[in-house]
């Protein structure tokens, strides 16, 4: 059965920085791709950043340079480097992953494993 658990959310001044870390157990293949969502109070979930298996990445366009994902391959951990946060970062923030070679999405219908989520609160 595979799980992922979050961890590193917080609360944090806007301006600030946070570290996300997820990590997966029982995926029976490694291959597969990894991604940060949001849900934000009253809002759909949203993808935030995706990492396929080769390591190529893409994100949103709000977190675009202030957001990095990356990925310990041996680990099977997935990170989210969180800087300048704004108010409207503030979510709960969901890591998932899908198996599959060379691919990345920040579409949620594509992603069947999903963690429980960890709470950011940005505050000003």
């Amino acid at each position: 059965q595979v799980h992922l658990v979050e961890s590193g959310g917080g609360s944090v001044q806007a301006g600030g920085s946070l570290r996300l870390s997820c990590v997966a157990s029982g995926l029976a293949s490694s291959t597969y791709c990894m991604a940060w969502f949001r849900r934000s109070s009253g809002q759909e979930r949203e993808g935030v950043a995706s990492i396929d298996s080769n390591g190529h990445v893409r994100y949103r366009d709000s977190v675009e340079g202030r957001f990095t994902i990356s990925r310990d391959y041996a680990k099977n951990a997935l990170y989210l480097q969180m800087n300048s946060l704004k108010l409207e970062d503030t979510a709960i923030y969901y890591c998932a992953a899908e198996y599959g070679d060379s691919w990345s999405s920040l579409e949620s219908r594509y992603f069947g494993y999903w963690g429980q989520g960890t709470q950011v609160t940005v505050s000003s």
